[in-house]
């Protein structure tokens, strides 16, 4: 898989925007801190570092020239599974990824509570995924900072 194979499919080329970019890291930032707060309960905490996960993932497309298709079911997937390719994100860490994908889904969609086990893992995976992305940037597309 490429991204260019995808476009069409479930991406969009788009310009890289500096703005852009510095509003989903910005917003990443806001909800890996909301994350955090031990007066919400474990499901929005968990709500909380899965968006700002999603919010990376996006950013990192961002900085790659891309953008999911939104109109297209499975948009989520595809921004975690693509993380390999825009910011070589190793694939056990999509494995983790996409698994609170599915436990997101789970929650929203069947009521499944979520445990603080689970928001705390989640947090985790938010925090790693936003030094990777980070570091990424910094090296690749300083431009872009």
């Amino acid at each position: 898989m490429t991204l260019q194979n995808l476009l069409g499919i479930s991406l969009d080329a788009i310009a890289p925007d500096k703005a852009q970019l510095a509003r989903l890291l910005a917003a990443a930032r806001r909800n890996i801190a909301d994350s955090q707060l031990k007066a919400l309960s474990a499901e929005n905490r968990f709500d909380a570092a899965y968006k700002a996960i999603m919010q990376l993932a996006m950013a990192a497309l961002h900085a790659n020239g891309y953008r999911t298709l939104t109109s297209k079911p499975g948009h989520h997937r595809t921004a975690l599974h693509t993380l390999p390719l825009t910011v070589g994100l190793p694939q056990p860490k999509v494995i983790v990824l996409d698994a609170l994908r599915k436990q997101r889904n789970l929650a929203d969609y069947s009521g499944e509570p979520v445990s603080d086990a689970t928001a705390a893992e989640c947090l985790a995976s938010a925090q790693e995924l936003q030094a990777h992305v980070l570091a990424w940037l910094r090296a690749n597309r300083p431009d872009l900072l």
